[in-house]
């Protein structure tokens, strides 16, 4: 929050110098009256400008709009969903909890990630700067990362054995990033992606 204090012949002036110094709009503002002006003796004697201070009102209703929307989304749903909201200047992390949050999770964290989609698309309308969303429930995500990363040097190891390339299934961007980061420091395999979204998986073979 922003503040500055103000003077001029009239509490306008003082309002209008104020905001001339801020480089703000009238309604993005809340004013206080520090000091009235006073004309003195006779218009000349004693006589006071007057003293405004102009705060600065946060405009940024990300989060507020965020919050009513996934309110909204699982009302819908018929779910209670308790919604925890960290948010800085570029990231918002929003953490779910509720009774039945199998249902939000979906399989293989399929509706999770739909939401978080949609969540992001709400958060980021209208915003000239982007703000990362990133939303999670009973630790699901980090005990999604421990099963992709198991996963991967599963696969790796059969890669070895077999010398054949093994396809993992479909993945999003996200988790796909887990797999090619758990093997990218192996020696005997490499890894990439093949197809297109929302099928695209992670390919792994050995180096020739």
């Amino acid at each position: 929050m922003m503040t500055v204090e103000a003077t001029g012949k009239t509490v306008e002036e003082a309002v209008e110098n104020g905001l001339q110094e801020l480089g703000c709009q009238r309604e993005d503002v809340e004013v206080k009256i520090l000091e009235a002006p006073y004309k003195g003796l006779l218009g000349l004697i004693g006589s006071k400008d007057a003293k405004v201070q102009l705060i600065k009102i946060n405009q940024d209703k990300t989060e507020e709009e965020t919050r009513l929307f996934l309110s909204d989304l699982f009302q819908s749903m018929n779910l209670e969903v308790e919604i925890d909201i960290q948010y800085e200047e570029d990231l918002m992390k929003i953490d779910l909890a509720g009774p039945n949050m199998g249902m939000v999770i979906g399989k293989r964290g399929q509706t999770l990630d739909a939401v978080q989609y949609l969540t992001s698309l709400v958060a980021n309308k209208n915003r000239e700067k982007y703000v990362k969303v990133f939303m999670d429930t009973e630790n699901y995500r980090d005990k999604r990362e421990q099963t992709l990363i198991r996963l991967a040097n599963k696969m790796a190891k059969t890669v070895k054995m077999t010398r054949k390339t093994m396809v993992l299934e479909p993945m999003n961007p996200y988790e796909r990033r887990i797999i090619h980061a758990t093997l990218q420091s192996d020696p005997r395999v490499q890894t990439y992606s093949e197809g297109e979204d929302p099928y695209r998986k992670v390919a792994i073979s050995l180096k020739k």
